[in-house]
C-alpha cells in the first residue's frame, strides 16, 4: 500500500538533494519519445440508490493527454468520472488518494464510489477471495458528480510522449499535473460554471492544498469552492516522529494514548473524547514543556511526567524513563502489546499483527496494510473490468513503481534548509485570502498513526488559515476511517453536508 507505508511520508522531509529523480540508464542512452495513446472514452450507464437519492448516472473512463508549454504531450491522464444525468447545478468532486504514488483504490472502493468492498469492521483480516462488492448507499455520487483521479504513474495514467520523470514525480510538478488535468478535464466537459471540490486523502491533501496556486492563478483562475481533506498531512513538523523533534512527540501522544484506552491498557474513565481532552492538555501544558528543558529538567518533574505519561500511553514507567520521555511512534506500536506479542497498526492501530521478531524496537509491516491491501485490489480490478467494461493493454498500478523509484520532494533546493519539512499549509491559509468561499473539511481517525489527529489541529492553529471557514472531524477509527462502518456513515454523513453547506 502507498499509502504512507512504513512511515513513508510521515517521516520525509524536503532535504537538499533529497532522492535522485534521474533518468534510468537505458532511457538516457534511449532518447526516443514515448507512446501516445489514442483517445479513449469507455461509457457505460447506471442507476442507484445513494444517501436516499435515486440517481441516473454514466460511468465514463477516458483519457486525458497533458501538453507542456510547447504543445507537446508529456502524459496520458486516465480519469473514472461518475456524471448524473440530470445536472440541475450539480457540484463536481475531483478525488485522489496519496503515497505519493498510490491510485484512487481506496476511495474509490472505501468510500465515494458506487461499490464498496466489504473488510471487517472491527479491525480483522478481510482474508482470502472472493470478496463481497456491494452497492454503496453512502456513495458521494448521491450528492455531486465524482471524478476519481489516478495521478501520472499510477492506476492507467502513464508518461507519454516527450514526458520524463522530472516532468511529474516531485511536489511541485506532481501538483502542477494534477491542477493541469482538473482544468483539462473541466475544459472538455464543459463544466466551466459548476461548483468545484476537492478531495484528498493522506499525501492527496499535501497536493490538495500545493494545486490551489496552480488552480486559482494564472491566465484561466479556477475557483474552488471547498477542500475536502481525508486524514490531513499539510506541515509535515507534527507528523514526523524523529528522535530529535518535540513536536511529534507531543503530536503522537492523543493518538498513543487513544491506542492504549482501544486496547483496554489503561483504564477506562468516562468518554474517550472526555480521556483525550485531558491527554491534549497535559500534552501542551506539562509534556511540552519538559521535552523542551531537556536534560534541565529536575528528578521531581521528571519523574512526575514520567509517571503520568507513562499512565496515558499504558506502558511502564521504566520503558518512559529508559526514554528520557520520548516514546517514537514507531516504537510504541511495537511496545503497547510486545508482552502479547503483537503489533498494533501504523494506518489503524486498532489492527494486530503477530510478527517473528518480538523484540525488534518496531514492525517490519503494518497491520492495517496486510489486512485489507488484498481485498481493495481484487475489488477494483473485478470492477473495472466486469462493471465498467475496462479491458486496456496497460495494468493497473495500485502503487505506482516508477514513482516511487524517480519522486524528489525539492527539485531546486535553494531557500531550504536541513530540516526543512515538507509544509503546503501557507499555500492553504493564502488561497483562503484571494477566495473568500472557499471552505475545508478535515476529517481525522482517533487511531491513525500516520497522520495523527492532534497534528491536523497544530497545523490548522498556527498557519493563519482562518478557522471560521474550517470543520474539523474526528472518528474512532484509524488513516482511512471508513474501514470502520460507523465511520463510514459519519464521514459520508459530514462530507454531503459540508457540500451542500450545512
Amino acid at each position: 500500500m502507498r499509502i504512507f507505508a512504513v512511515w513513508k511520508l510521515a517521516t520525509v522531509m524536503m532535504l537538499a538533494g533529497a532522492g535522485s529523480g534521474m533518468l534510468r540508464a537505458d532511457e538516457e542512452a534511449d532518447g526516443a519519445d514515448l507512446p501516445i495513446p489514442a483517445p479513449m472514452r469507455i461509457e457505460t450507464s447506471h442507476k442507484g440508490i445513494f444517501a436516499g437519492a435515486r440517481v441516473d448516472y454514466k460511468a465514463v473512463v477516458s483519457n486525458l493527454l497533458l501538453k507542456n508549454e510547447a504543445g507537446e504531450v508529456y502524459a496520458d491522464a486516465v480519469t473514472t468520472a461518475y456524471l448524473s444525468d440530470k445536472r440541475d447545478g450539480r457540484p463536481v468532486t475531483f478525488v485522489f488518494n496519496g503515497g505519493p504514488g498510490s491510485s484512487s483504490v481506496w476511495l474509490h472502493m472505501g468510500l465515494v464510489g458506487p461499490k464498496r468492498v466489504v473488510v471487517p469492521s472491527d479491525a480483522q483480516n478481510a482474508g482470502l477471495a472472493p470478496y463481497t462488492l456491494v452497492d454503496n448507499e453512502y456513495s458521494l455520487i448521491g450528492t455531486s458528480d465524482v471524478v476519481m483521479i489516478d495521478p501520472i504513474g499510477t492506476g492507467y495514467s502513464r508518461l507519454a510522449g516527450k514526458g520524463k520523470p522530472e516532468d511529474v514525480y516531485g511536489l511541485a510538478e506532481d501538483a502542477r499535473t494534477v491542477a493541469q488535468i482538473i482544468r483539462e478535464w473541466v475544459r472538455v466537459n464543459n463544466r466551466w460554471n459548476t461548483p468545484i471540490y476537492i478531495m484528498g486523502e493522506s499525501f492527496g491533501t499535501t497536493r490538495a492544498a500545493a494545486i490551489l496556486p496552480y488552480l486559482e492563478d494564472g491566465p484561466e483562475p479556477l475557483r474552488v469552492n471547498g477542500l475536502i481533506l481525508i486524514s490531513q498531512a499539510l506541515d509535515y513538523t507534527g507528523s514526523s516522529p524523529f528522535p530529535n523533534n518535540l513536536v511529534a512527540f507531543v503530536t503522537y501522544l492523543p493518538t498513543e494514548a487513544a491506542t492504549a484506552w482501544y486496547h483496554g491498557k489503561v483504564e477506562k474513565t468516562g468518554s474517550l473524547e472526555e480521556h483525550l481532552k485531558e491527554v491534549r492538555a497535559f500534552a501542551m501544558n506539562e509534556y511540552l514543556p519538559a521535552l523542551f528543558k531537556g536534560s534541565a529538567l529536575g528528578k521531581a518533574e521528571f519523574d512526575s511526567v514520567a509517571t503520568k505519561l507513562a499512565g496515558y500511553l499504558g506502558l511502564d514507567v521504566a520503558y518512559v524513563k529508559r526514554a528520557k520521555l520520548r516514546v517514537l511512534g514507531g516504537r510504541f506500536v511495537k511496545e503497547l502489546m510486545r508482552d502479547e506479542g503483537l503489533a498494533v497498526g501504523r494506518l489503524d492501530s486498532r489492527y494486530l499483527l503477530d510478527e517473528i521478531d518480538d523484540t525488534a524496537d518496531s514492525p517490519r509491516a503494518d497491520a492495517a496494510d496486510a489486512a485489507i491491501s488484498g481485498a481493495y485490489s481484487a475489488a477494483l480490478h473485478n470492477y473495472l473490468r466486469n462493471d465498467l467494461g475496462v479491458d486496456l493493454d496497460r495494468p493497473y498500478y495500485i502503487s505506482g513503481p516508477e514513482v516511487g523509484r524517480e519522486w524528489v520532494w525539492a527539485r531546486d533546493p535553494e531557500g531550504y534548509y536541513e530540516p526543512s519539512y515538507v509544509n503546503t499549509a501557507p499555500d492553504l491559509a493564502e488561497s483562503m485570502r484571494f477566495n473568500a468561499g472557499l471552505r475545508v473539511l478535515v476529517a481525522s481517525g482517533y487511531y491513525d498513526f500516520a497522520t495523527p489527529f492532534f497534528d491536523a489541529e497544530y497545523t490548522f492553529w498556527r498557519h493563519g488559515i482562518d478557522m471560521s471557514r474550517v470543520t474539523m472531524t474526528y472518528y474512532e477509527a484509524g488513516h482511512m476511517m471508513y474501514l470502520h462502518k460507523p465511520s463510514l456513515e459519519a464521514v459520508a454523513r459530514d462530507v454531503k453536508a459540508f457540500i451542500e453547506g450545512r
